[in-house]
């Protein structure tokens, strides 16, 4: 009989956190999947439990066959990421994506994560939101995210490293504009937790004189619903011309067909049409 793939939710930052039922899980699980063992290690370690381990980490996800061929030989996993919320921004989704495909039970014993945890202490709109984890590295492929997001009128959840933010507050500051709210969480749940609510400008001008420590966690309002109404309004003249635009930045032409078609009564289809129609 096949054993159970168990998704355990590990603290954001503060230990105190731990649920009993993740202990719990821990304890009676036969192995571990860890996102990096070196730091499960140190929480075992503080639960005083010893338990095999495998990693599963973006570049060892040719572990995932092993970890489920012991799951299907009867041995029951608890899978779990750095912090938080296993498969959430975490190559731990193609797993599951795998379990499920074959069959083996899936558990969630949930806790904390750090996202929605930043969205209900961020002070802005939580009745609906979009969460986009890391940004691309790759410049072109992050701009055209970013365009993307342009018009998004929910609240927007992004992830960010120290080393980055200061040029990923300029990205958004170049996108969305100086005045756009933002609520920066730093370290959440640790000793140094700081959450402060601001613009866009505010807080890439405060960041160049000081240096950026710990885990972010940006929350960010979403357009004001008159921008949004107005791109309602837009003939396909200006769907077509917002296209150009992005084409001229580097966006291949269906991209920026699909970019310029979101928030409008065109499809993608009739402003790429529109766009060959007028290069020919």
């Amino acid at each position: 009989m096949a054993g159970t793939l168990y998704l355990v939710a590990t603290p954001i930052g503060n230990l105190d956190d731990m649920p009993p039922r993740v202990a719990a899980t821990f304890g009676a699980a036969d192995f571990v999947a860890a996102e990096d063992t070196r730091v499960t290690l140190r929480l075992l370690n503080h639960l005083g439990l010893k338990k095999p381990m495998m990693s599963y980490y973006e570049h060892a996800l040719h572990h995932g066959e092993a970890i489920l061929a012991r799951i299907e030989a009867g041995e029951d996993c608890a899978l779990c990421s750095d912090a938080g919320m296993p498969c959430i921004s975490d190559p731990g989704e193609q797993i599951v994506r795998d379990a499920l495909a074959r069959g083996i039970r899936v558990v969630p014993v949930p806790g904390a994560s750090a996202c929605v945890t930043a969205l209900a202490v961020s002070g802005q709109d939580t009745s609906r939101f979009v969460f986009e984890g890391f940004l691309p590295v790759p410049r072109r492929e992050r701009r055209e995210r970013l365009a993307f997001l342009q018009k998004e009128p929910r609240t927007v959840i992004f992830y960010e490293a120290p080393h980055k933010l200061r040029g990923t507050l300029a990205d958004l500051v170049q996108t969305f504009g100086a005045d756009r709210s933002i609520t920066l969480c730093r370290e959440l749940t640790k000793l140094h937790e700081e959450i402060t609510k601001t613009t866009l400008g505010e807080a890439a001008a405060f960041y160049e004189s000081h240096d950026p420590r710990g885990e972010y966690v940006l929350v960010m309002a979403g357009a004001p619903a008159d921008q949004v109404q107005e791109d309602a309004a837009l003939t396909l003249q200006d769907a077509v011309d917002a296209a150009r635009t992005l084409m001229e930045g580097g966006m291949p032409p269906a991209a920026a067909a699909r970019q310029a078609a979101r928030g409008t009564a065109f499809s993608k289809g009739e402003i790429y049409k529109a766009l060959i129609a007028a290069k020919d």
